[in-house]
């Protein structure tokens, strides 16, 4: 829908913006009308005019690059005064990755969206439901003395979702669980006690934390995801391996969030029958 803003409205506007932007950066209208390339008597007259006077093209592009704002924003087309490479080197950014959750950055992104609902597409299991055992059995060969890293920002994730400030929706693929309760896999040599207690601790912690914290269990063969997560409509976050791709502009963020909620309506065990399930695979596991 196009929005329609009358001629002397958008004028003012612009000076309006003008005027912030050059005290932003601390300009002046000489200096500005230098670096423009414009008579300082024309920037002058175009401040205090209080009627419906637009400059033209040029003007509007040359105080845009000057000052450092897009000429969308000086005109009122936009609500960012970014350029254009600024609004993408924004939008979209690449971080680090670590092996397990131990990254700062991902607890800042947690309370960044702190309120706002919480998608998860764990690469595996999600780290803050894991025992303590697990997470040693699991990062003790990469991690060595980091593991206890490991563990703690574990809890700090589990104690935030304790605290009910987001909600909190994970999807994992059936298989992925399949494979643990029976340790085939990458889950290969895993003890059957540690299995046993993983299991009921998934359980309990679900029945505990439920409906905060839901889980979705969606069959791969017919659905696939990568590992993303979405915070809110802040941010989401694609693991790669080495590294996140991280996207905060608006269509990616709700395109990711789409693809996050179709794996929710295609699965196949629902939050309700989730304790059922978790008890199927102990008594599998024995």
């Amino acid at each position: 829908m196009v929005i329609k803003i009358d001629k002397r409205d958008r004028a003012q506007l612009f000076r309006d913006r003008l005027t912030a932007a050059m005290t932003l950066v601390g300009a002046t209208q000489s200096g500005l009308a230098r670096d423009a390339g414009v008579d300082r008597s024309t920037l002058s007259q175009l401040l205090k005019d209080r009627g419906a006077r637009l400059p033209n093209a040029q003007l509007v592009a040359e105080c845009a690059a000057v000052l450092g704002v897009s000429a969308d924003w000086l005109l009122g087309l936009s609500d960012r005064p970014e350029q254009a490479e600024a609004l993408v080197a924004t939008a979209i950014s690449m971080t680090e990755a670590p092996r397990a959750m131990v990254d700062d950055q991902i607890f800042a992104w947690h309370q960044e969206a702190a309120g706002y609902k919480i998608r998860h597409v764990p690469s595996g299991l999600p780290d803050m439901m894991k025992t303590s055992e697990m997470l040693r059995w699991e990062y003790a060969p990469s991690l060595g003395k980091t593991t206890d890293q490991a563990i703690g920002a574990s809890e700090d994730r589990l104690n935030w979702m304790r605290g009910a400030r987001s909600d909190y929706e994970i999807a994992l693929p059936l298989s992925e669980l399949s494979a643990f309760a029976r340790a085939e896999g990458y889950y290969s040599g895993l003890p059957t006690a540690l299995r046993r207690d993983q299991l009921r601790q998934f359980r309990d912690l679900h029945a505990q934390l439920y409906p905060s914290l839901r889980l979705h269990l969606y069959d791969q063969r017919q659905l696939y995801s990568a590992p993303v997560t979405v915070f809110g409509p802040l941010l989401a976050v694609i693991y790669i391996g080495r590294n996140y791709l991280v996207f905060r502009d608006t269509e990616r963020v709700d395109a990711v969030t789409q693809h996050f909620d179709s794996l929710v309506r295609a699965a196949t065990v629902s939050p309700r029958d989730m304790v059922d399930h978790f008890d199927q695979l102990i008594a599998q596991v024995g």
